[in-house]
């Protein structure tokens, strides 16, 4: 049976994670492929689970032998799937990866028909809004990922679909039609997001 790989990439903070959890538990047949990482683990992840924790002699270790479908350098931490991982999950289904716009564009060349969506938040202050709310990082660190995060989104178009994360339910409905539009081997329309991207990107 053929396996699909899916690749979901946004900004932090915009919800991707969550989106990810809610599709992956209401389908049997998707699984998520963990991601090596050198980030220090919080206190609500476990090893194996939330990702591969490994050191930085480690990761490197695993670059340099090639281990890696994909990896990149985000927030000082490294990230990286690895071929096994993956593998692995392919095993049981079809697989969705939660990796940066920098590890989208190297699935893509070597997963040519990977389908990779991106998910913008509905406005600048909501994603600010966001990255508060979580809890989890530092007033420094918060404003660093807001300003970081038009700098990823500028990468949008490199992406096969658009969402936007404005009510949490409608996305996950739009993931799911774009996953069975995808194992149908048809089309799923997108949306004209060029207003809230104008926002999104502007510098002024």
């Amino acid at each position: 049976m053929r396996r699909h790989l899916f690749v979901l990439s946004a900004p932090s903070g915009t919800g991707k994670t969550s989106l990810i959890r809610a599709l992956v538990d209401s389908d049997e047949s998707l699984s998520v492929a963990i991601s090596h990482t050198t980030r220090p683990k919080r206190a609500t992840e476990a090893d194996g689970v939330h990702y591969h924790f490994v050191t930085a002699t480690e990761f490197a270790a695993m670059r340099t032998g090639g281990e890696f479908l994909e990896s990149a350098t985000v927030f000082d931490y490294s990230y990286g799937t690895s071929h096994q991982a993956l593998d692995s999950a392919l095993q049981h289904g079809d697989v969705i990866l939660e990796i940066d716009w920098q590890g989208a564009a190297q699935v893509r060349e070597r997963w040519r028909d990977a389908v990779t969506i991106f998910v913008l938040p509905p406005s600048r202050q909501t994603l600010a809004a966001r990255l508060a709310q979580r809890g989890q990082d530092q007033p420094e660190v918060i404003a660093k990922r807001t300003a970081q995060a038009v700098a990823d989104m500028s990468h949008y178009s490199e992406f096969s679909h658009l969402l936007v994360n404005d009510d949490f339910n409608a996305t996950l409905a739009t993931l799911k039609r774009i996953v069975a539009a995808t194992r149908e081997g048809r089309a799923e329309a997108g949306e004209d997001h060029s207003a809230l991207l104008a926002e999104l990107l502007s510098t002024t």
